[in-house]
């Protein structure tokens, strides 16, 4: 006998019969939900985007597919902006350690046409995928901005600089081998040089480097050029050697948000504005006794804008079996002194300055002769006023206190 209670009840008189009328509907509507997924699974297929059939895994005539390495990060995101405007097909590659997924988020929102932009979260150290991205997308050229650029830190961490540099580089090369892609427009930087015995710099400067980062640089370009003048490599590459970089995007939509935590390694613009907002009490400038006229470092400050324009001009310009080796600087050198100045003027805030002793690896003079790129690529840098540039870069900053917000 089977106990009763709220929760168990005897089968009721005619329960089976009702149960049989329902199975043939049952069926009916399986098979139409099998139809269904059939149907559905055939439209996915057909359209851009599933299974391998994106139009980003397919070359098209009259358009040039590029491969912007860091470019959730300061420049590469500008460069990517700048390239989407230009009618590009930008896929972004970034393992977000320095970029900003918010930067992607801007450049998501101004260019949604399918077929236009699109990120892949990935870490160039990891061969195998690297592989992968470059087996799944039909890449036409290849700009390779991802890398960590802070000389303090390069003294501190030299083995990072040389695995994230110089490494990251041999893996992109071998992919682009392996995959037929063969143009590629570098990342590099003055800091190669090292100190030289006079100025301005031109690209027959010798280069001696006295820090990781451009010891990691140099070593990197070493590779390039000597895989593009193997036999049958066919590349098409571009090294550009970046004096340093200010500004950010004329209209606002983007600029430079480096992560707290390396405010103590970044740039001296970062620095100010932080220090203008109230995020740190004051500036700290390190080195006072350098041969120069006021005792603190000389510099080349070129803007992002004029920068990415350099890129693009590269990209436009670049020929197989070719490579071309750059200086990008306004061809001026102004000290951190005269930065300061600028700053203040362009923030509208007396920010306090702290004086400190010399950072490991600095040099005293650096500043660039851009003949060379003018005459052979027709650029010129045109936002050369230090105050307006930094300007520009401060609004930004003012109406994004936290940068671009967490990742």
């Amino acid at each position: 006998m089977i106990p009763l209670n709220r929760r168990t009840s005897l089968p009721r008189a005619g329960m089976d019969y009702f149960d049989a009328r329902r199975k043939p509907h049952n069926v009916g509507k399986i098979i139409a939900a099998l139809v269904l997924t059939t149907l559905c699974i055939f439209v996915l297929k057909q359209s851009p985007g599933f299974g391998g059939n994106s139009v980003f895994s397919r070359h098209e005539h009259g358009v040039t597919h590029v491969l912007v390495t860091g470019g959730a990060g300061y420049i590469g995101s500008h460069a990517a902006l700048r390239l989407l405007k230009d009618n590009y097909r930008v896929t972004i590659v970034d393992n977000l350690s320095r970029g900003n997924m918010g930067a992607v988020k801007v450049l998501q929102g101004l260019f949604p046409q399918p077929g236009r932009l699109q990120f892949i979260f990935a870490d160039l150290g990891n061969q195998k995928s690297v592989n992968k991205i470059f087996a799944e997308n039909a890449f036409d050229a290849v700009m390779h901005f991802a890398a960590v650029a802070y000389v303090g830190e390069s003294t501190l961490e030299p083995l990072r600089y040389y695995h994230n540099i110089t490494s990251n580089t041999l893996l992109i090369l071998e992919a682009m081998a392996s995959h037929g892609v063969q143009t590629l427009i570098y990342s590099s930087t003055c800091a190669t040089y090292g100190e030289p015995d006079k100025m301005p710099i031109t690209e027959a400067t010798p280069q001696f480097p006295i820090n990781p980062y451009g010891k990691a640089k140099k070593m990197a370009e070493d590779i390039i050029i000597d895989f593009s003048n193997s036999k049958g490599a066919d590349m098409a590459v571009m090294i550009l050697r970046y004096f340093n970089v200010i500004g950010s995007d004329p209209e606002g939509r983007l600029g430079e948000a480096p992560r707290p935590e390396l405010r103590e390694h970044g740039r001296i613009s970062g620095a100010c504005f932080d220090a203008a907002l109230g995020v740190i009490p004051g500036l700290k400038v390190k080195g006072t006794d350098y041969p120069t006229a006021d005792g603190t470092c000389i510099r080349d400050y070129i803007d992002v804008t004029d920068l990415v324009d350099a890129h693009v001009k590269a990209l436009n310009k670049a020929e197989p079996r070719k490579v071309g080796i750059y200086n990008v600087g306004t061809g001026r050198g102004r000290s951190v002194n005269e930065f300061v100045d600028a700053c203040k003027k362009a923030t509208g805030v007396n920010i306090k300055i702290e004086y400190l002793n010399r950072r490991p690896g600095d040099y005293a003079e650096v500043y660039s002769d851009p003949t060379k790129i003018n005459k052979e690529l027709n650029w010129t840098a045109h936002y050369t006023d230090l105050k307006e540039s930094l300007s520009v870069a401060w609004r930004w900053q003012k109406s994004h206190p936290r940068g671009y917000g967490p990742n």
